[in-house]
C-alpha cells in the first residue's frame, strides 16, 4: 500500500515544479511588456519636453528679433547667451529664462541653425527615430514623418526651410518656405 502512495506523491510535486516554471515564464514575459511600455511612456515624455523646450527656443528668438533697437534693423542673436542677456539694450533684457538641456541628449548642446552667421533656429542632436510622427500642431507641421530627433527644427519664423546650394555653388541659407 505504501508503494502507491510513493508515485501519486512524486507525481504531484512534478506538476507542482512545471506550473511554478510556467508562472515564472509568464512573470518574465510580463515584466518585458511591463519595461517595453514604459520605456516607450519614457521617450514620449522627452519628446513632449523636447517640443515644449523648443517652441520656447522660438518664442525668445522672436521675442529678440522684436524688440529691436533704434538702428531699426530686426536682427538674431549671435549666440545663444545673447538671448539669457540681450547685449543691445542698456537694460537687462532676457528672452529666455535659461539654457535648456535636450531632454533625448541630455546634454546641453544644441544643433544651431544659421542665417548670415546668426541663429534663427535650434534643433536636437539626436540620431533617434522619434515615436511621434504626426498630429503636431500647424506650427510644427514640418517636424511630421521625420527620420531623427536632429530633423525637429525649431526656427523663428516657424516656416523657415534650409534652402540648397543653387548652380552657382553659393552657401546654403534659410527663407521662408513658400506654398506648394
Amino acid at each position: 500500500m505504501n508503494s502507491f502512495n510513493i508515485p501519486r506523491q512524486r507525481k504531484a510535486g512534478g506538476f507542482a515544479y512545471i506550473w511554478t516554471l510556467l508562472l515564472v515564464a509568464f512573470m518574465g514575459v510580463g515584466l518585458a511588456l511591463a519595461s517595453d511600455l514604459y520605456a516607450t511612456a519614457a521617450r514620449r515624455e522627452k519628446e513632449r519636453e523636447l517640443l515644449f523646450i523648443g517652441h520656447e527656443f522660438r518664442n525668445a528668438l522672436e521675442r529678440y528679433h522684436a524688440s529691436t533697437p533704434s538702428d531699426g534693423r530686426p536682427r538674431y542673436p549671435l549666440t545663444l547667451q545673447e538671448l539669457l542677456q540681450d547685449p543691445r539694450s542698456a537694460n537687462a533684457k532676457r528672452h529666455l529664462r535659461r539654457l535648456y538641456a535636450d531632454p533625448v541628449t541630455g546634454k546641453a548642446e544644441w544643433g544651431l541653425l544659421l542665417q548670415q552667421g546668426r541663429i534663427v533656429g535650434v534643433h536636437s542632436l539626436s540620431p533617434q527615430l522619434p515615436v511621434k510622427q504626426d498630429n503636431f500642431l500647424d506650427e510644427d507641421a514640418g517636424l511630421r514623418h521625420k527620420q531623427r530627433y536632429a530633423d525637429w527644427q525649431f526656427t523663428y519664423p516657424h516656416d523657415l526651410v534650409l534652402v540648397q546650394p543653387d548652380a552657382s555653388g553659393s552657401a546654403p541659407g534659410l527663407q521662408p518656405k513658400t506654398p506648394n
